[in-house]
């Protein structure tokens, strides 16, 4: 089993990092700065930090009066738990937007249980597989209290078939992992699953005025907008109607052999994914 979920995290990692795109600058200040993170300071009380191993991982530590959501942990953080407390003093609950090994890498062995997508099970015996914490389930509209501060949980399905993003509706933002690509998306269900995602995230951040996602490659330009959400559905829409083909001559990336770039976001996708 060991065998097998190395060589499946550095397969993901190799063929994930060629896809991406280079580091970028960041305007919010830097808190810490150390071998494996730099973290950000977004506002008063919520942090991004980014690994150096794939492509800007994000991380993010949002505190509330009483306790934090670290949302990810990276692809390999040394002494990820005594970073996080160098931070917020509060006690910590760590979630994962999806179970891939550049969000839910080694440093989730620091803590002593980990809130994923049920969906995702599918991935952990091949992506973390050496986890020996509790592994609890998210639920769609699950709200954690941190104690004047609410971050609600919206399952976000199709990069991976647990895809979860987390909102803030007072801050006005989410967080949200690889669901809508970072730029890059990696469809790894199918387009139909990306059109109800799309439609059902763009309503309600139009209801409850969300203006962006902080996603999970961060890269300081990148954050996703309605429009971006909006963009993607319209492409899900067209593709599943016939009216879009692929980049003539260009493959995707993670065994994924189409790709559609539109609206500034490229789609890797398969032959199975148009259902």
């Amino acid at each position: 089993m060991k065998k097998l979920i190395i060589s499946a995290s550095v397969a993901f990692l190799a063929v994930a990092a060629n896809a991406q795109g280079p580091r970028m600058g960041f305007s919010e200040p830097t808190v810490y700065k150390g071998e494996d993170l730099e973290i950000h300071q977004i506002d008063a009380h919520t942090w991004h930090g980014n690994g150096n191993k794939m492509a800007n991982e994000a991380i993010y530590i949002v505190e509330g009066n009483d306790r934090a959501l670290v949302i990810d942990a990276g692809t390999e953080i040394k002494d990820y738990d005594k970073i996080i407390a160098g931070i917020t003093s509060k006690p910590v609950t760590l979630v994962a937007t999806h179970v891939h090994p550049d969000h839910t890498g080694s440093a989730i062995n620091y803590f002593d249980e980990i809130y994923i997508n049920a969906a995702d099970m599918v991935n952990v015996a091949a992506m973390m597989g050496n986890y020996k914490g509790t592994i609890k389930y998210l639920a769609d509209g699950q709200v954690f209290d941190l104690g004047g501060r609410e971050i609600e949980v919206i399952f976000t399905p199709g990069h991976t078939p647990g895809s979860t993003t987390f909102f803030d509706k007072k801050a006005g933002y989410g967080f949200s992992g690889d669901s809508f690509g970072s730029g890059n998306l990696l469809l790894m269900t199918n387009f139909s699953t990306l059109l109800i995602t799309c439609q059902r995230t763009l309503e309600y951040m139009q209801k409850n005025n969300i203006e962006k996602l902080y996603p999970g490659h961060y890269m300081g330009v990148n954050v996703e907008t309605q429009k971006r959400v909006a963009d993607m559905l319209q492409i899900s829409r067209d593709v599943l109607d016939g009216k879009l083909s692929p980049d003539e001559g260009q493959k995707g990336s993670m065994g994924l052999n189409h790709v559609l770039t539109m609206h500034g976001v490229r789609i890797n996708y398969s032959d199975s994914a148009i259902k």
